[in-house]
């Protein structure tokens, strides 16, 4: 694989056999964010668990401190008073029937989160395979499955994020810019690991902080001692 001058120059910052400190691994990844562009930051959290065991499963939603530096766009499936109420919260689409049609007719998806009324999950339920496999199915564990909507439109807003195994058991989720600094992406960054402790099910055996990484979107991965971690 190719790999830019740039990037080059950003690997010989980290030392790869290194596990870092959270706070000298967020001065790191601002330091190894060299594109034009404000890169986003992401960690990286590789878990001892099975994800095929349903006890097993880690997910939830947690509001970022300081956001994630990127405006969400929320699509909401509510009716009547509750449309009403989304469309008062921010919410860029509300609708019911009308928004299946134009997903599965125009395979339109100009959308970050999905919110719905638990009345309107028969209606969001015939877009199962399509939302699904994108992560963007409303699920009452994310909070997205709710009948307070200007809450869950807001809290989106505000910098809320979810966070759920893929299928090699790892979490990956945006903390940040490079531009928030160290300290923000520091705070972001501890936020998301104390959610992702609270959650660690109970069924889960051996060490539960496998591995943490960040990296900005072009910059390398720089490992982070998980056992100070919790």
């Amino acid at each position: 694989m190719f790999r830019g001058k740039k990037y080059k120059e950003s690997v010989k910052l980290v030392d790869k056999a290194k596990l870092y400190d959270t706070d000298e691994a967020m001065k790191l990844v601002t330091e190894t964010a060299k594109a034009k562009f404000d890169e986003t930051v992401e960690a990286h959290i590789k878990l001892g668990v099975d994800s095929r065991h349903a006890d097993q499963q880690v997910r939830g939603a947690i509001v970022l401190p300081h956001g994630t530096g990127k405006s969400s766009k929320v699509l909401v499936f509510a009716k009547g008073a509750k449309a009403d109420e989304a469309t008062a919260a921010g919410a860029d689409y509300v609708g019911e029937m009308d928004m299946v049609e134009k997903i599965q007719g125009e395979n339109w998806f100009d959308f970050d989160v999905v919110v719905a009324t638990p009345d309107m999950m028969g209606v969001v339920g015939r877009l199962g395979k399509v939302l699904g496999p994108k992560g963007l199915m409303p699920s009452p564990k994310a909070g997205t499955v709710t009948m307070d909507v200007e809450k869950a439109v807001k809290e989106i807003k505000a910098g809320k994020i979810e966070y759920r195994l893929d299928k090699t058991n790892i979490i990956h989720c945006p903390i940040g810019k490079a531009s928030f600094g160290a300290q923000k992406l520091g705070e972001n960054f501890d936020a998301l690991i104390g959610a992702i402790i609270k959650a660690k099910p109970s069924a889960a055996k051996g060490q539960y902080l496998r591995s943490v990484v960040v990296a900005s979107t072009m910059g390398p991965g720089i490992k982070i001692n998980q056992a100070k971690l919790g």
